[in-house]
């Protein structure tokens, strides 16, 4: 996810998260510590990619999704065929969170997505969802509207609170998955 100044390192409730005595490095590669399964925000390895839980849970449901290929930095830097395998995944990824944040909150509104790369050089799509409750002058815009402060605070962190959530978004993957051709 992008290292953005408005987004936190990674954290389980104020200490960086872990997995197998794993800590902090893996986020200086999502990539590869997804690729050696070392990336603890990981729910489930796609066609050209690996769906995993933001960093951020402000808008709860909020998904990444990161291609497989280290190498590649934007879309264009993959050959068409896996461009397309990594907008399914996507398209997968965003289902997924759709209809779990659907199931979990009647204030959901829709999901937006995007592809920025800015500021971190590997390619990564970001899954939001968005909901009524958010402050109507920050429900018009991006997700990237809101104030750094409210990004930084630790109320939002990932944490042991969103297992369910997890558990959840994983089984859906798995549903839609199973449903492809």
């Amino acid at each position: 996810m992008d290292s953005h100044p408005i987004m936190p390192a990674l954290c389980y409730e104020g200490s960086p998260l872990s997995l197998g005595g794993v800590t902090g490095d893996w986020r200086d590669d999502r990539v590869g510590a997804a690729l050696r399964g070392e990336n603890p925000t990981v729910l489930r390895r796609l066609t050209a990619g690996f769906a995993v839980i933001g960093d951020v849970q402000l808008l709860p449901g909020y998904c990444v999704l990161i291609s497989d290929d280290p190498a590649a930095d934007r879309l264009a830097d993959l050959p068409r065929e896996r461009r397309l395998a990594f907008l399914a995944d996507l398209d997968l990824l965003g289902e997924a969170v759709h209809r779990v944040c659907a199931r979990r909150d009647r204030a959901f509104r829709r999901v937006n997505y995007e592809i920025l790369g800015n500021l971190d050089a590997f390619l990564h799509a970001h899954v939001r969802p968005r909901y009524d409750w958010e402050p109507a002058e920050l429900r018009q815009g991006p997700a990237t509207a809101y104030p750094a402060q409210v990004w930084h605070d630790p109320a939002h962190a990932l944490g042991p609170r969103h297992d369910e959530l997890r558990v959840l978004l994983t089984a859906e993957l798995d549903v839609l998955a199973a449903e492809l051709p």
